[in-house]
């Protein structure tokens, strides 16, 4: 029985990726993920600031920064060193303790100057790297269109530095998702990732207080990406993957129907453990085994490929149904 995929060009020995999170910032759970047969593992996102330091940050903090400038530059640069030193030593040491293919992930929202530092990242071993980028329309001055220009130009710059392959995390925050991501594979994007879970606000009504405690996806979260998948998969030239929502191998299943090359699971980890990841492929090998399916090449992408299936996923509005007597 075949579970292998292939992702941006990298061969998994399965489609379940472990996505980013505080569970891939060190070592062991790192191993454990490996152990229990995670394809591949994205690690804890470096954010552009740490690879980036700005001193006029820095002054805003302290005036004693504007009467000693030299400091600036010795505390920035001692950050930022200290940042990518760490991460560049839990790339070597995952690459050490795993035989799977290890993402790196940047977050970021400008192409400015931090992506030569992505060729670090690629020597240290990564197998490819994930872009999380995150730029809000929160500026009404700010037009869609430069938006979507930015994350162009971020993929391009990355591109320019590395030779491994690039991926693109994004939310669904767009005007025209199809167009948006046809310009991030024509940028060069190896594969985008559906889609982002951004922290997501509540209010108490009992206190007027914000809750900041939202992290986790329920299941049912996860028929926004399933959508896109289905939309998306036959229409760009890169791959496409899946995110939120996906907690057990039907999830991982239905998402492959729709056409996803891979899946990133995450919440499930924190809620059922990381052993959780030998249980979904355990059920996936069962249920493929019960509809006689030798491969994920069997199915992968075949709900998609139906013009009918792809009518009920472009449709956006309820459809009134009326009940006649004969």
């Amino acid at each position: 029985m075949d579970l292998s995929t292939t992702y941006m060009g990298l061969k998994l020995k399965n489609p379940i990726i472990v996505s980013s999170s505080k569970l891939t910032n060190n070592i062991g759970n790192i191993k454990k993920c490996a152990d229990q047969g995670a394809g591949a593992i994205v690690l804890k996102s470096l954010f552009e600031e740490q690879l980036l330091a700005d001193a006029d940050k820095l002054m805003d903090q302290d005036d004693k920064y504007f009467w000693f400038p030299e400091a600036v530059d010795f505390i920035n640069k001692y950050s930022k060193e200290y940042g990518v030193k760490e991460y560049l030593e839990l790339i070597r040491e995952a690459k050490k303790m795993t035989g799977i293919p290890i993402l790196g992930s940047i977050n970021c929202s400008t192409p400015n100057e931090w992506p030569k530092f992505a060729k670090n990242l690629e020597e240290a071993g990564l197998d490819g790297l994930e872009l999380n980028i995150s730029i809000f329309p929160f500026d009404a001055n700010v037009t869609s269109k430069t938006i979507e220009d930015r994350y162009v130009e971020i993929i391009e710059a990355v591109k320019a530095h590395v030779s491994i392959p690039v991926s693109v995390k994004i939310g669904a925050c767009f005007t025209n998702l199809m167009q948006m991501v046809s310009r991030l594979s024509e940028a060069g994007a190896d594969a985008v990732v559906l889609f982002n879970r951004y922290y997501r606000p509540d209010i108490d009504i009992d206190t007027g207080k914000i809750h900041r405690d939202n992290y986790f996806s329920a299941p049912e979260e996860i028929t926004q990406s399933l959508r896109w998948v289905s939309l998306l998969s036959n229409k760009v030239k890169c791959d496409i993957a899946a995110n939120t929502g996906i907690h057990n191998a039907e999830g991982v299943i239905k998402q492959l129907y729709a056409g996803a090359s891979a899946t990133q699971i995450c919440t499930t980890l924190y809620k059922n453990g990381i052993g959780v990841i030998s249980s979904i492929l355990f059920d996936i090998k069962n249920w493929m085994e019960k509809n006689a399916v030798e491969s994920i090449g069997e199915f992968q992408g075949s709900v998609a490929s139906r013009e009918e299936n792809l009518a009920a996923f472009e449709r956006v509005q309820f459809m009134k149904k009326t009940l006649t007597e004969e």
